[in-house]
């Protein structure tokens, strides 16, 4: 008597055990808002609607050692799940370095509830001891440094990259930035909008 099961062709091959089945399908429902909120960032543009930022093409930046100004070690591994903002500039803080710090900060706390889903960090390319920054703009920001390190070339300027605040996926993707002059406003409701169609970070 045949072993195979009542209604089954013969020569077909097996079915996968249904507990594989059920796993493959959790797995779809958990990966398809991740899927989705990308798509609709990247590639789905409502007519009226489109990016103040400029897009970048997403890239992955290096988890190589770093530290922080307090000499502790940072990875941007460890900030992965959170959207980042990051300002590239010399420890001598001067005018413009001093406006995208407070604007980093005010952007994070104009996202009300929200806000907890960003971080911020300011990427020191020189080991000169910081001076010149806004003091309340310091506070709960990561001060990291970087000269010489390798992420440094992965903020791409047009110009220099102490031109520019840039915007890092919490996937650690590089993906959007505004130059010199960029109206807060409207960085404001790019970065809303990121927080609304994404379902990570």
């Amino acid at each position: 008597m045949s072993d195979e099961p009542a209604g089954a062709s013969p020569g077909a091959p097996p079915r996968p055990p249904r507990s594989t089945r059920t796993l493959w399908l959790l797995l779809a429902v958990c990966v398809a808002p991740i899927v989705a909120s990308y798509a609709a960032f990247y590639f789905w543009r409502p007519a009226g609607t489109v990016n103040y930022g400029e897009l970048l093409p997403p890239q992955p930046l290096s988890d190589a050692p770093l530290v922080l100004a307090d000499g502790k070690p940072f990875a941007f591994e460890r900030l992965r799940g959170k959207w980042l903002l990051v300002s590239v500039d010399r420890a001598a803080c001067d005018v413009w370095c001093g406006e995208k710090l407070i604007w980093m900060r005010q952007l994070r706390l104009t996202q009300g509830k929200e806000m907890d889903r960003i971080e911020r960090v300011w990427l020191v390319t020189d080991g000169a001891a910081v001076d010149g920054a806004p003091p309340v703009a310091l506070d709960g920001l990561w001060l990291v440094r970087a000269g010489g390190a390798p992420v440094l070339a992965q903020f791409p300027p047009v110009g220099a990259p102490t031109d520019y605040l840039y915007v890092v996926d919490p996937l650690g993707n590089v993906m959007l930035r505004y130059p010199r002059g960029a109206d807060p406003n409207r960085i404001k409701k790019d970065l809303m909008r990121l927080l609304k169609v994404s379902q990570i970070g």
